[in-house]
């Protein structure tokens, strides 16, 4: 299952699910066709030819690599003072830097950003060198140490850009349902069950990321569309929308988080 979605700085929340039973680049070109903006991704590589866009890698994967690199005593607690933990610490920094200036429009992220995020960056880096030119042990460490030192670049790059997250959780936080809901079934009987599961969590998942509620919503759905004879006509479906501002009221959360994102 391939799922993306907009960012947050986005007026139009979408989720968007699709399966396929290939992971090629082809599969990812057919899906980014010519978008050229920024696009969050994870490690693999098959994104790199996909399309003519500036790729950017999520914190949160770098960020789950030293985690996993900390040894952890008999207990399971962390043994302190592992690399791992150092590594873990800079990026806790990065997102710190995130939260405090959560706010701001994306010109002041962009400033904000070199003046506290790009010293945390180039001390990260230099540490990064040092503690790969020592030797160890921990496998997990050289992978982490590796991981990073590989995607530099588009670690980077969100530098770039107010409106680039530091982490794609908003995707992460959209296939987590689906991602758990499939340890129950296991699998898809056939590629149409797959595509009717794509179908339905796109559906959901958009719905959720507009906040609306999701039952309303498709009782909403079910109940007036079969009575429209006019939805091949695209300004028509265009009402039925998540993000449609003619969606009743009762199709929206009773108790909704505003967000102001200042332009």
């Amino acid at each position: 299952m391939w799922v993306m979605r907009s960012a947050a700085s986005e007026f139009i929340q979408v989720a968007y699910f699709y399966y396929s039973t290939s992971r090629s680049t082809e599969v990812a070109k057919s899906l980014f066709g010519n978008y050229s903006g920024y696009l969050i991704t994870a490690a693999y590589s098959g994104y790199n030819k996909a399309g003519d866009y500036t790729r950017c890698m999520c914190w949160a994967h770098c960020h789950r690599y030293f985690i996993e690199s900390i040894p952890l005593d008999n207990n399971g607690k962390e043994i302190p003072g592992s690399k791992g933990a150092e590594g873990r610490e800079y990026i806790n920094l990065l997102f710190k830097v995130e939260k405090e200036i959560e706010n701001l429009s994306f010109e002041e992220k962009k400033q904000k950003r070199q003046e506290a995020s790009r010293p945390i960056l180039d001390t990260f880096w230099s540490w990064i060198e040092q503690t790969s030119a020592m030797q160890t042990t921990n496998e997990k460490l050289t992978e982490a140490l590796a991981y990073a030192a590989n995607q530099r670049m588009y670690l980077e790059t969100f530098m770039e850009d107010g409106r680039i997250p530091l982490s794609n959780n908003l995707c992460e936080a959209n296939i987590k349902p689906f991602a758990t809901a499939r340890r129950a079934w296991l699998f898809a009987d056939t590629p149409k069950g797959a595509k009717a599961n794509a179908i339905l969590y796109t559906i959901v998942e958009t719905a959720k990321s507009n906040e609306l509620d999701v039952y309303e919503y498709l009782k909403y759905l079910l109940e007036v569309m079969p009575n429209n004879d006019h939805l091949q006509q695209p300004e028509v479906l265009d009402r039925y929308l998540p993000w449609s501002k003619e969606l009743p009221d009762q199709c929206r959360l009773k108790t909704r988080h505003k967000k102001c994102l200042k332009k």
